[in-house]
C-alpha cells in the first residue's frame, strides 16, 4: 500500500447534534459530497443530511442467499443424477422435493455470511489506521459527548482556506486540519 501524504480533510467540532446537522446539511447543498459525520450514538438526520440513504447489505444478502439455494440444488442434482446415482424404491434420481430443506438451510447460511461479510466490505473494515486519530479533539471526544463533521480532501469542491471559512461560518466549536 503506498503512503499518503498531505491532508485528509478538515475536521469541525460542534458541541449537539443540531448544529452538526445544520452544517452537515449546508455542506451538501453547496456542492460537497465527500465527507462524513462521527457522533457518540446514531443521529439519523446526520446521514439524510449528508446524502447517505444507500443500503447495499439487503441486496448482497438476496444475491447470496440466491447463490445458496442455486449452489445446493446444483449440488445435489450433480450428485443424485451423475455422480453416485441410486435407484430407491423406483423413486426417479432427480426428486427435487428431497432437495428443498438442505436448499433452505444453503440459503439462510449464504444469506447470513454474505450479509455479516457485506456489512463488512461496505463499512470498510477492518481498518486499522483512520487518519482521524491523529485530530487530538476527535480522540477526546468522539464516543463521548462531541459532534463531528469532516470535509474530505478527495471532494473536488474542497479547498483548504474556502472549505475552512465555510465550515467556521457554522460556528463549531474548533476546525482542524487532519493530516494523513
Amino acid at each position: 500500500m503506498p503512503i499518503i501524504e498531505g491532508t485528509y480533510g478538515l475536521l469541525a467540532e460542534f458541541d449537539t447534534p443540531s448544529d452538526l446537522v445544520r452544517a452537515a446539511q449546508a455542506a451538501y447543498d453547496s456542492g460537497y459530497r465527500r465527507m462524513d459525520c462521527y457522533t457518540p450514538y446514531p443521529v439519523e438526520e446526520a446521514a439524510a443530511a449528508i446524502g447517505f440513504h444507500r443500503d447495499n447489505v439487503s441486496l448482497i444478502c438476496l444475491i447470496g442467499g440466491l447463490l445458496g439455494v442455486v449452489a445446493m440444488f446444483s449440488l445435489e442434482t450433480w450428485i443424485s443424477v451423475w455422480a453416485y446415482p441410486l435407484n430407491i424404491a423406483g423413486r426417479p434420481y432427480y426428486s427435487w422435493p428431497a432437495f428443498i430443506v438442505p436448499a433452505y438451510e444453503w440459503t439462510i447460511l449464504f444469506s447470513g455470511l454474505s450479509a455479516a461479510f457485506g456489512m463488512l466490505a461496505v463499512c470498510g473494515l477492518p481498518q486499522v489506521y483512520h487518519p482521524l486519530f491523529n485530530a487530538p479533539n476527535f480522540r477526546r471526544g468522539a464516543t463521548s459527548d462531541k459532534f463531528f463533521l469532516c470535509l474530505e480532501s478527495t471532494d473536488p469542491k474542497f479547498d483548504v482556506a474556502e472549505s475552512r471559512a465555510f465550515l467556521e461560518s457554522w460556528q463549531p466549536v474548533s476546525v482542524v486540519e487532519v493530516e494523513y
